[in-house]
């Protein structure tokens, strides 16, 4: 009976995700703008252009967000800290605003789109396409201003590096510094700001957070909200292989190779690099319409498992060399939510990442919920995010827990 309710469920989930990828974003060639220029300026953060752009609440185009958009191309720094160019998005509220309302800066960080250039989240807000619409769109009707980054080689020629720590921190931070260098009256040069993210767009937010201090001290960053960490690859593999959500394991491969410029042919199969090649042109509801509940094991030219090929070199010190709290803290106040019942990322990779934090002195707030679904616990966890940003553009305390609290949360079962 268990096996049968195993094969129906996979069968149910394998129509959904057919359903959602049924309508496939087309690979749009890029426009002038995401061209970047012969040479980047070396100061992280400058302006390079902007452009007037449209941000659309539904995919036909009817609802139009009340908010000033500009597309933006702004300098960063890759993993080596060498020069790159940046695209995003910069929003504005348009509605008039109450006498109470914060008038900061947030850098939101979005969740997995896919690595083909299409994906771009400043290319899925124009189309009415971004999944993260309504969280953005809360921001708004709070009177926040937000700027959207697209994350390095989303959008823009190259491989997207997707969950590489260090560049997604240095992206969301110079994104901050861009926005604020913007002639925009609602958005003061040196006024405050703070960092949100869920998921990947989590993980991008907490490495923006550790990095703060050292990388853009300037900013005067208030706060960040990071939901959903994937703080430790090493669970997520362990937890997604084969499941409805493999494909973001192979952006991840797909994505920290080509970062630090490891060869897969040798340790794919056919099928395996046939995968890792189309990867590289979708998004996500595509990838995850066609990979789903693909064994990696059926994909290396030995057999092996992601997890094993991950836990031995050259991956083993990728992996590590990824792992948010390695002995890095945020130096501001920042708070973690995860919902127990998670099944994309592991409920332990946010309840250790909080408490390794906080054993390092940070003052962080660990959030739990009980939505069930990776999907359903982003939108269970808006409530505590838009009360903790309201807090800290306000000078309110964030009251924190301790790491013994937090070890005292610790799951049995770590793959949960």
């Amino acid at each position: 009976m268990s096996e049968l309710r195993g094969t129906a469920v996979n069968a149910a989930v394998r129509y959904a995700l057919g359903a959602v990828g049924a309508r496939q974003l087309r690979t749009v060639p890029r426009t002038a703008f995401y061209d970047p220029p012969a040479e980047v300026p070396a100061r992280p953060g400058t302006l390079i252009r902007s452009q007037e752009a449209k941000f659309y609440l539904d995919p036909w185009r009817l609802l139009r967000a009340p908010a000033r958009a500009e597309r933006v191309m702004y300098s960063s720094t890759d993993r080596l800290g060498r020069p790159i160019a940046v695209t995003g998005t910069v929003l504005s509220p348009t509605r008039p605003r109450s006498k109470r309302a914060d008038r900061g800066l947030v850098a939101f960080a979005v969740g997995t789109q896919g690595m083909g250039d299409q994906c771009a989240p400043s290319r899925q807000l124009a189309a009415g396409r971004e999944y993260e619409s309504v969280f953005i769109a809360g921001l708004l009707a709070r009177g926040f201003n937000v700027v959207v980054p697209d994350y390095q080689g989303l959008g823009m020629a190259g491989t997207h590096t997707y969950m590489s720590r260090e560049v997604q921190g240095h992206v969301v931070l110079d994104a901050l510094r861009a926005a604020q260098d913007l002639d925009n009256p609602d958005i003061p040069r040196d006024g405050p700001a703070a960092i949100a993210g869920y998921s990947q767009g989590g993980a991008a937010a907490a490495s923006a957070a550790e990095l703060w201090h050292d990388y853009a001290p300037e900013v005067q960053v208030l706060g960040a909200v990071c939901g959903a960490v994937p703080a430790d690859l090493r669970l997520l593999a362990a937890a997604i292989d084969g499941s409805p959500y493999f494909a973001f394991l192979g952006y991840a491969l797909v994505g920290l190779s080509a970062d630090y410029r490891v060869d897969l042919f040798p340790l794919l199969n056919d099928r395996g690099n046939e995968i890792a090649a189309q990867l590289e042109s979708q998004c996500m509801f595509e990838s995850l319409r066609r990979y789903a509940f693909t064994r990696s094991e059926t994909l290396t030219r030995d057999g092996r498992t992601l997890e094993h090929v991950l836990a031995q070199e050259p991956f083993a010190r990728i992996v590590e060399e990824q792992e948010l709290g390695n002995g890095r803290a945020p130096r501001m106040d920042t708070l973690v939510s995860h919902s127990k019942l998670d099944d994309v990322v592991p409920y332990e990779c946010g309840r250790a990442l909080a408490e390794r934090w906080a054993a390092l002195g940070a003052h962080v707030r660990f959030s739990t919920n009980y939505a069930p679904t990776h999907a359903a616990a982003a939108v269970a966890s808006y409530g505590s995010a838009f009360t903790f940003l309201h807090r800290r553009f306000r000078g309110l305390p964030t009251q924190a827990n301790t790491a013994a609290y937090l070890h005292g949360l610790k799951d049995d079962d770590p793959a949960r």
